[in-house]
């Protein structure tokens, strides 16, 4: 019997152009496993119709010979097909309320579910990610939004020439332009008012990191969030570097009992013990990239009510711009209202009024909230995730999923990672029937 794959054409938005496999990979998959392919037709794909059809894949519409469907972003539900199984980015396992309907239906039809965000190895490290890519954007926008508000303040910096991501042609040639633009930095400086310019990194993973290899690309300082207090204080001016701060969680949150020392696993299995202390920061950050993974038993690390205090009580803010990268709707970052789009990746709240206005605004705190921002470097990002799940692909297309769930053989990333099994919440997951309800 013939192994087939399927790889639907992503259609959430016009700017989603990447593939979980591209069509080299298709090939090599054919070639060594025999392992056949049916994509898809699409117009805006990052990969064209005719390159899989080179390299051996059918086009087609119809992928009911496939029993195996691969997708990067949530599918409609009038698409699911009774008993396949689904392999793609759910963003159901935090209980997301916008995605039940999708889950319920999977599991109406009895279908499969396995989740490339929960794929990981023994360490619970993720294996098949675009967290890099996600970094490297989010930073080009974060950087692009900063440089057009102290322009609209009156600050005129070479930042304001930074493009959105998706307008420069690769990754290499944004690192380059921002290399340009770091070496004027070294020569000219930014207004002396402006120092120090601290950028704060909340997180260490994969999404942190992408953005700090971004970041670097212009002049900085490394210090450390215990002394950042300290030296702000004794400041004296450097107004040729950013001051780079990159927070921990023992930095970030602290035990309610003032009698407790801060053990990190305590507070991932004890989240509910511990309460925010990043505000303590805040007066100190120019502009904050958010890259941490966060749910609602954790403590918010912004909130509205402390933001409405610094804006009334003291203007005691110095935060123009958070790129919030982890874009957790109503989250860690309290003020991150809602998802947004390359083409409009902007809004800003005012603190005191509780509102917002679209786009970059010369007062107020601005988020970047794009919540696919990979998509901005679609074929590089592509062939990234490509070359991982590659690896995976084979058994994912041998595997039996008719068999009882003790009975399925899938490597162990790829079972920890099933969600659901013949349209059954496995038991890694049944805490998700409370949200389902």
């Amino acid at each position: 019997m013939d192994k087939v794959i399927g790889i639907r054409r992503e259609d959430k938005n016009q700017w989603e152009r990447r593939v979980p496999l591209t069509p080299a990979d298709v090939k090599e998959l054919k070639e060594k496993f025999g392992i056949k392919t049916i994509i898809q037709p699409s117009k805006i794909r990052i990969f064209t119709d005719e390159e899989y059809e080179k390299m051996g894949a059918e086009v087609n519409e119809d992928l009911s010979r496939a029993e195996v469907i691969l997708a990067v972003k949530e599918i409609p539900l009038h698409l699911f097909q009774e008993g396949k199984t689904y392999m793609f980015f759910s963003h159901t396992i935090k209980g997301q309320h916008n995605n039940m309907p999708m889950l319920k239906r999977m599991m109406e039809l009895k279908c499969n579910l396995i989740d490339y965000e929960r794929v990981v190895n023994e360490k619970n490290q993720r294996l098949i990610f675009f967290g890099r890519y996600a970094g490297l954007a989010g930073m080009i926008e974060t950087l692009h939004a900063f440089g057009q508000k102290l322009n609209l303040q009156g600050y005129s910096t070479p930042l304001e020439r930074i493009k959105q991501a998706y307008q420069y042609a690769s990754i290499e040639e944004a690192k380059i332009d921002l290399q340009e633009i770091g070496e004027e930095i070294n020569e000219k400086g930014f207004p002396p008012e402006l120092s120090p310019i601290v950028m704060g990194f909340s997180g260490y993973g994969h999404v942190s990191i992408g953005a700090q290899e971004m970041f670097h690309c212009l002049p900085y300082k490394t210090i450390s969030a215990p002394i950042l207090t300290e030296m702000y204080e004794n400041f004296t001016a450097d107004n040729y570097n950013f001051y780079k701060v990159v927070f921990y969680e023992e930095d970030m949150v602290r035990p309610k009992n003032s009698s407790e020392r801060f053990e990190l696993q305590d507070y991932f299995k004890h989240p509910e013990k511990y309460e925010s202390q990043f505000e303590n920061y805040l007066p100190y950050l120019s502009v904050l990239v958010n890259g941490i993974f966060w749910t609602e038993k954790y403590p918010r690390f912004i909130t509205k009510e402390y933001l409405k205090n610094q804006t009334i009580l003291s203007s005691n803010l110095n935060l123009k711009v958070i790129g919030d990268i982890s874009c957790d709707i109503d989250g860690s970052i309290e003020i991150t209202k809602n998802a947004t789009k390359p083409d409009s990746p902007t809004y800003t709240y005012y603190a005191a009024e509780d509102r917002y206005d679209e786009g970059v605004q010369r007062t107020g705190v601005t988020v970047m909230a794009v919540d696919n921002l990979p998509c901005e470097f679609p074929r590089e990002s592509s062939e990234a995730f490509s070359a991982v799940l590659t690896n995976f692909v084979p058994s994912l297309a041998a595997e039996n999923y008719a068999c009882d769930f003790k009975d399925i053989s899938l490597s162990d990333p790829l079972r920890k990672a099933l969600v659901l099994h013949k349209g059954q919440l496995t038991p890694d997951y049944s805490y998700m029937k409370e949200f389902i309800q």
